[in-house]
């Protein structure tokens, strides 16, 4: 699917996900993306891939288990929880490493009650991959929160997490804890947000994966 396509109903579709490819950037410690011929038309009368990779890859959903000892895996997540209405906060001029509100939400204009799924629109996705990409934004604990108790269930960011990006020790996860612990969903790695309204059904379509997490397929359905 190009970035924009058009259904045969007239429905457009934009597609809110990077490519999965060989080396493709990965959270600092997960495992690297191998893609690797493994079966050829010439020997073997087929084209087949081997791919090697961690289960939060790319633009990729977060279950509850990802940071809650027994919480629920992917195999407890309906499809129906990943797909509905969401608002799009946009979020222009914010500074490397910058921690933001729940003021800098309502600034964007953050109404009181919210759709289930809402996305943080940073700008970051143009820095995939680049050293900037690990230097991205991160939203407040508070700010999580307040999400939660207007309604989202399902948070969106187009950056690596929506806490600040660390390894080892140097890692922590507050919006995690706030969003998983409340037995919600996180996907990161959005992008083209910058091509949708802020008003837009969406659809993130994982690998039916029972683990932690996986990569999804991220729609947005315009009309």
């Amino acid at each position: 699917m190009r970035a924009d396509e058009r259904t045969g109903a007239g429905r457009r579709l934009v597609d809110l996900s990077h490519p999965v490819a060989d080396g493709m950037p990965v959270y600092p410690g997960d495992p690297a993306v191998r893609i690797r011929p493994a079966l050829t038309v010439a020997a073997d009368g087929v084209e087949v891939a081997a791919i090697s990779m961690g289960s939060h890859t790319g633009t990729h959903v977060d279950a509850p288990a990802h940071t809650v000892a027994g919480g629920r895996t992917m195999a407890d997540v309906a499809l129906d929880e990943l797909v509905g209405e969401a608002l799009v906060v946009r979020l222009p001029g914010l500074a490397d490493r910058e921690v933001y509100g729940l003021g800098r939400l309502e600034a964007a204009g953050l109404p009181e009650r919210l759709p289930p799924i809402v996305v943080l629109d940073t700008g970051w996705a143009a820095h995939f991959g680049s050293e900037r990409g690990l230097a991205h934004p991160a939203l407040a604990r508070d700010a999580a929160v307040e999400l939660v108790r207007r309604g989202m269930r399902v948070l969106a960011v187009d950056t690596l997490s929506p806490d600040p990006t660390g390894a080892g020790a140097d890692a922590s996860f507050p919006v995690h804890e706030v969003v998983l612990g409340t037995d919600g969903l996180i996907v990161e790695n959005v992008r083209g947000i910058e091509l949708v309204p802020d008003r837009v059904r969406i659809g993130f379509f994982p690998l039916r994966l029972a683990g932690d997490g996986a990569p999804v397929r991220a729609v947005a359905f315009l009309d």
